[in-house]
C-alpha cells in the first residue's frame, strides 16, 4: 500500500479525474497525498510600449499564489485525507521527478490523453516520461476511464 502519493496536477478537468480514485486510495491506506502543479518560469511582463509591467519575480509569486489557490480547492474534494500542496516552476517532466524524491514518493498517479500523433509516440507525452525516468510506481489513467 502506499503511503506517500504524488498528483502532479495541470489545472485540467482531465488531471482532476484521477482526485476521486486518489482520495480513496489516501483515505484507506492512511496515505499522504502531496498535491503538485507545475508552472512555466515566467518572464518580465511588458506593456506593448515595451514598459515592464511587472518583474519576473512579481510574476512568479502571482503565478505561486494561483496555483496554490487551485491546488487547495482540489485538497477540498481530498478531505480524510492527509495533504499539502507545492507549486513548482520549469519543466513539467524535471520538477515531477524532483517533487517524487524529495517527497519520497511511494506512487505517482497521473493522467493522460491519447496519444498526440507522431511526436507523441516518439517523445512522448509528460506521463510517458516520468514512467521511464523515475523508480517508483506510477499509475496512469486515462480521464474517461478513470471517471
Amino acid at each position: 500500500m502506499a503511503k506517500r502519493i504524488l498528483l502532479p496536477l495541470d489545472q485540467t478537468l482531465a488531471a482532476e479525474a484521477v482526485v476521486p480514485l486518489v482520495a480513496d486510495l489516501a483515505r484507506g491506506g492512511g496515505a499522504a497525498v502531496r498535491l503538485l502543479h507545475v508552472a512555466p518560469v515566467p518572464a518580465n511582463v511588458v506593456s506593448p510600449e515595451g514598459r515592464v509591467v511587472a518583474y519576473a519575480d512579481q510574476e512568479m509569486a502571482r503565478l505561486e499564489a494561483e496555483g496554490l489557490d487551485y491546488l487547495r480547492t482540489v485538497e477540498a474534494r481530498l478531505e480524510g485525507a492527509a495533504t499539502d500542496c507545492v507549486v513548482r516552476f520549469g519543466d513539467p517532466v524535471q520538477e515531477i521527478l524532483h517533487e517524487a524524491e524529495a517527497f519520497g514518493a511511494d506512487l505517482i498517479v497521473l493522467t493522460t490523453s491519447h496519444h498526440r500523433g507522431i511526436r507523441g509516440l516518439i517523445l512522448g507525452g509528460t506521463a510517458t516520461q516520468v514512467c521511464r525516468r523515475t523508480e517508483a510506481p506510477v499509475m496512469v489513467l486515462r480521464p474517461g476511464i478513470a471517471a
